[in-house]
């Protein structure tokens, strides 16, 4: 899938982007405000859904929200450069990711391509392989994962760092390294993009044995999965 969904009221901006997209061979859906967009990224026809935070009438916060409650679908931020409010809230409503405003209509399509990069990448071990730490079971080539035997709700980006971990259960992998093989990018200077995400698995997977969080800060080395 390469149909993207932009939702935006800038209607220049979001057209400039739109015709980079539609140039690098992707199919482009633009709708202008909240209401729409929320109805769109809910019709299941879009890989990716680009949503500004700054929307008169919904916000984009609250379209995300609703999007959230529904569905999965990778979104993709633009927030106003600095707004670090915003953007971690976004990212605890389950953004997979943002960029600052403004940006360049070939930075906007780098995020894209990561995203999806990501969220659809054929498993270099075959079909059918099964990741499993402890309690959790991955199925990377289906994007499923299970505690205990039950469903993890998580997003695109939550299932991608997650997957990097369970692949390095037992030893520290880097915020770096976290943020260029689950996020598709080099970490940026200042970037609490990985903390949010990582504290929100941190609430959706379940405890050890002994009570304590399976995934574990080591300080100066980054996040370790622990093996029970």
């Amino acid at each position: 899938m390469n149909h993207v969904l932009l939702i935006d009221d800038d209607v220049e901006l979001v057209g400039m982007f739109a015709e980079y997209l539609e140039q690098e061979g992707f199919q482009v859906t633009v709708v202008h405000n909240g209401e729409d967009g929320v109805r769109e990224a809910l019709g299941g026809r879009h890989a990716i859904a680009v949503l500004d935070v700054m929307m008169p009438g919904m916000s984009g916060i609250e379209a995300l929200r609703q999007i959230r409650a529904a569905s999965r679908i990778p979104v993709l931020m633009l927030t106003a450069r600095g707004d670090d409010a915003d953007r971690i809230l976004g990212l605890e409503l389950g953004a997979d990711d943002y960029v600052p405003k403004p940006c360049t209509p070939r930075e906007l399509t780098a995020r894209v391509r990561a995203i999806l990069r990501r969220t659809h990448a054929t498993q270099d071990n075959g079909p059918g392989v099964t990741l499993s730490v402890g309690k959790l079971t991955m199925i990377p080539e289906q994007r499923r994962a299970t505690w205990d035997g039950k469903a993890l709700d998580l997003t695109s980006t939550e299932f991608n760092l997650l997957e990097v971990l369970a692949r390095n259960a037992g030893r520290p992998v880097s915020k770096n390294e976290l943020s260029e093989q689950g996020l598709g990018r080099p970490l940026a200077r200042f970037d609490r993009n990985i903390d949010v995400h990582l504290s929100s698995l941190r609430h959706k997977l379940g405890p050890l044995s002994d009570g304590r969080s399976c995934l574990q800060t080591i300080y100066r080395q980054g996040y370790q999965l622990i093996r029970d």
